[in-house]
Order: C-alpha cells, then sequence, then structure tokens
C-alpha cells in the first residue's frame, strides 16, 4: 500500500470524487427511467393497455434492467479483477450515458409501434448491464485507497450517488414538467434524459485523472492476478455470494417501492398532486446525503451487522406505519412517510458496500461483491414494483404490500445470520500469505 503522503492523499480524494460523481451520474439515469416509467411509459409505450396493464407493463421493462445487472457484475467484474478498476469505470459511464440518451430520443408507440416497447426493453438492457457493472468498481475504488478502520465511511460515499441520484433525477423531473406543463407526456419528459450527456463529459472528465486502486496495483505486480476472477469467485465464494444477495432484500426491494411504486400508488389511488410527491421525494434524497455516510461511519466504530441489522428491524417495522402515512393523504404525513422510509433504508446502504465487499479477497472482490449486490436486483429490486401493483391490483389494499415488506425483512435477517463473519485483509497480506502457503 502507498505511503499516506500528500500524493497518496490526492489520489485518495480523486478516487472518492471520481467514484462518487460517477455512481451519481450512473443512479441518475436509472432512477430517472424508473420515474418516467411510472409516470409517462404506460401511456406513450403501451397505449392499447388498460391503465393498470399499462403500469404492469411499464414496471416489467423496469424489472429487465434489473435482471440485466448480474450480466453487467459478472462481465465487468472479470475485467475490473483482470485489467483493473479504472478502465472498467469509464465503460461503464459510458455504456451507462448512450442508452439513457438514446431514450430520451426514442419515438412512441404512435410512430413505431410494437418495435418502440422492444427498443425501449433493449435500452434498458444495456442501462442494466452498465449499472450493474458500476456499483463494484466505484466501491472498491474508494474503499481501496483507503485505511481498514475507515473501509466502511469510505465505501459508503459512492453510495451516496443513490440520494444524489435521485435528487438530481426527481429535480429534473420535477423542472422539467413544471415548464413543459401539458406538454411533459410528449415532449417534457424527454429533456432529463439528454442532459445525462453533459453529466457523462463532467464524468469521463473526472475519471480519466484517477490512478489504479492501490490494492489492484499490489496484486498486478505480484502476478497473482486471477485468470477467472468470476468463475473462482463463485467456486470459491458461493455463501457469501448468497447471503451478499438476500442480505439485500430488506433494503433494495421497499426501497423501489419508496421511490418508484410510491409515485404510482400515491397519484392513481390516492389522488395526490405528482409535483408534491416529486417535492416530497427530494427532500428525503437530500436527508440521504447526510445519512448514508453517518451510518457507514458508524458501522466502522460499531460494526457492520449491528447498523445493518437494526437497519433490517426498522424497516420491517415501518411497512404498516408507511402506507397508514400515505393514506391519510394529509402533506406533512406523507412527507414524513416518505423521508422515514428512506433514513431506514440508508441505515443499511450505509454499512452495506464495506460489509459485502469485506466478503471477498482482493484478487476476486470486483467479481464476487458485484455478483452478490446485483443477483438481489432479480430477487428483490427488480419484481417489487410489479409484486405491489399485482398485489394492489389484486385486493385493492396496500396491506399485502406492507405483508411483503415485512417478509423481506425476515429474509434479510436471516442471510445477515449466515453470512460469514470474514474481513478481507489487504492486498499485500493476502499476497504473501499465499506465498507462505507456496
Amino acid at each position: 500500500m502507498p505511503r499516506a503522503d500528500g500524493s497518496a492523499r490526492t489520489q485518495r480524494r480523486r478516487a472518492v470524487v471520481a467514484s462518487t460523481i460517477g455512481t451519481t451520474i450512473e443512479w441518475y439515469d436509472f432512477f430517472l427511467y424508473g420515474t418516467i416509467a411510472a409516470l409517462v411509459f404506460p401511456k406513450l409505450f403501451f397505449p392499447g393497455s388498460s391503465a393498470a396493464v399499462g403500469v404492469l407493463e411499464s414496471f416489467g421493462t423496469l424489472f429487465v434492467g434489473f435482471a440485466a445487472r448480474p450480466v453487467g457484475a459478472a462481465i465487468f467484474g472479470h475485467y475490473g479483477d483482470r485489467v483493473g478498476r479504472k478502465a472498467t469505470l469509464v465503460t461503464t459511464l459510458l455504456l451507462m450515458g448512450s442508452a439513457t440518451v438514446l431514450i430520451g430520443v426514442l419515438p412512441g408507440y404512435a410512430l413505431l409501434g410494437p418495435a418502440a416497447p422492444l427498443l425501449l426493453t433493449l435500452l434498458r438492457v444495456v442501462q442494466g448491464i452498465g449499472v450493474g457493472g458500476e456499483w463494484g468498481g466505484s466501491v472498491l475504488m474508494s474503499m481501496e485507497w483507503g485505511s481498514a478502520k475507515h473501509r466502511g465511511f469510505l465505501a459508503s460515499l459512492p453510495q451516496l450517488g443513490v440520494p444524489l441520484g435521485l435528487l438530481l433525477s426527481t429535480a429534473a423531473v420535477s423542472a422539467c414538467e413544471s415548464i413543459s406543463g401539458d406538454g411533459f407526456e410528449s415532449w417534457g419528459w424527454r429533456v432529463p434524459f439528454l442532459l445525462s450527456l453533459v453529466l457523462i463529459g463532467i464524468g469521463l472528465w473526472v475519471r480519466l485523472k484517477v490512478t489504479e486502486s492501490p490494492e489492484f496495483g499490489e496484486i498486478k505486480r505480484a502476478r497473482a492476478v486471477e485468470r477467472h476472477p468470476v468463475w473462482t469467485a463463485i467456486r470459491k465464494h458461493p455463501r457469501e455470494i448468497l447471503t451478499s444477495a438476500f442480505v439485500r432484500l430488506a433494503e433494495q426491494a421497499p426501497f423501489y417501492l419508496f421511490i418508484t411504486f410510491v409515485l404510482t400508488y400515491g397519484t392513481k389511488e390516492l389522488k395526490l398532486p405528482r409535483a408534491e410527491l416529486l417535492n416530497d421525494t427530494l427532500i428525503a434524497a437530500a436527508v440521504g446525503l447526510i445519512s448514508v455516510p453517518v451510518f457507514g461511519h458508524l458501522s466502522d466504530r460499531f460494526g457492520r451487522r449491528l447498523v445493518y441489522g437494526l437497519g433490517i428491524i426498522a424497516t420491517g417495522a415501518f411497512a404498516f406505519p408507511y402506507f397508514g402515512l400515505l393514506d391519510t393523504r394529509s402533506s406533512g404525513l406523507v412527507l414524513l412517510a416518505i423521508v422515514v422510509s428512506l433514513i431506514v433504508h440508508d441505515l443499511q446502504y450505509g454499512p452495506q458496500a464495506a460489509l459485502i465487499a469485506e466478503n471477498f479477497g482482493a484478487g476476486v472482490r470486483y467479481s464476487g461483491a458485484g455478483l452478490g449486490y446485483q443477483l438481489a436486483s432479480v430477487i428483490a429490486g427488480g419484481p417489487a414494483p410489479l409484486i405491489a401493483a399485482a398485489i394492489l391490483q389484486g385486493t385493492g389494499s396496500s396491506t399485502g404490500i406492507s405483508w411483503y415488506i415485512v417478509g423481506c425483512a425476515v429474509v434479510s435477517l436471516i442471510a445477515l445470520v449466515l453470512m460469514p463473519r470474514r474481513v478481507a485483509a489487504d492486498a499485500r497480506t493476502e499476497v504473501e500469505a499465499e506465498s507462505a502457503k507456496a
């Protein structure tokens, strides 16, 4: 590991900034799609369906992006553990941004017919592959530049990309809706997608100035790079990968209900103003800028499992009060529900990156942590809005959705208990240990 001199501190700052800005851009793109999928896409790309079926079809394209994320984790995990973190991060940024811009110029069903939802789905797949490869590299680039005792805090900083991306995407949609007025569903929604071009330029400029992760550099100098890191991670760490996926169930599934499904539920079922819901989400995202790193820091002091476990319990406990507050239709109580829902989410999200990444050695960390993290997209984040919409359509009540959240919390607690208690050593220690065995 490099000495903690001025040069190392400069590179550490650059790595943290580059990782955070990059994840912000990627999550801006990803959340933007979720917001517009709830508000515009049912009419634009699925006009022949009923309102309820159109929502399900729109959320279906949302799920496709989640399903593609483990594919991205495997592809970029391989190259991230063989070639390096930096190169993969530049590639994922370009991939994600290009797909977002193309969605912004994609004609609707009225012009292209069935080809329109097909192309939308394909671009969503590209988005999913990009964001699937992004997380592992950005978290590791930040975490591996710091000391072991600050891993929770440093790994939580790229996680700020979620509240920042949510803040920017919601603000962009809110501003464009206000400016375009009645034209929002015809052209106004496209503007936030096209603005991604500016963000891509900023992200590339920052990321190209970053030096490679010192831990990966140590692996390369020792010629200890894994030839097949994805397969090695699957073969040697199946329990770590599976528990990493299921421990996220209580974090990711409710999160996409709190930020995406709530827009459909609030506007269609409760007849709340769309602008009010978007503004409430903005406030909640702003709170996340503080809560995510605070909970990451607390995990350094009190332990990842304790902080994360409290987050799981809090999420399950808030499942029924959340919908109870929304159903009052009171502006203040609706705001309270949305803000608290994201705070209990952040109790898990702050320490989550370090909790998962520390389960894997530096040689397979990008692959193993990425696979575990992104597999949750298939079982949690992707199907959550679909499941919630189906429950609501079938029962006409939010009670079943609350029980669904509680069930997710129970599964995550079990996964947390079963997760191996391994704290990864730094790369130099690992290399020296392997040399001693030889």
